[in-house]
């Protein structure tokens, strides 16, 4: 997964990472796991979070099917 891509496309898309967690049925907690690569992503989270980014396939894909790309970016990014 390329976590620092994925990270760029919240910021970008203008949600609240309490409005993201929200929208994938997660806790803020649940979702900073995920994001930080405690946890993986479900499938159905995977779906949810590409709806509520809007992401193209393209961008789908080159997000979620990297082979650990940036891996920890996001426990360096500032947390909002």
């Amino acid at each position: 997964m390329n976590f620092t891509l994925l990270a760029e496309k919240i910021e970008h898309c203008g949600l609240t990472k309490s409005a993201l967690a929200e929208g994938l049925g997660l806790t803020r907690q649940g979702l900073y796991n995920k994001l930080s690569g405690d946890n993986e992503f479900t499938g159905s989270e995977l779906k949810n979070l590409s709806k509520l980014l809007g992401l193209s396939e393209q961008e789908r894909n080159a997000i979620f099917f990297a082979d650990d790309v940036g891996e920890n970016a996001y426990k360096s990014t500032n947390h909002h």
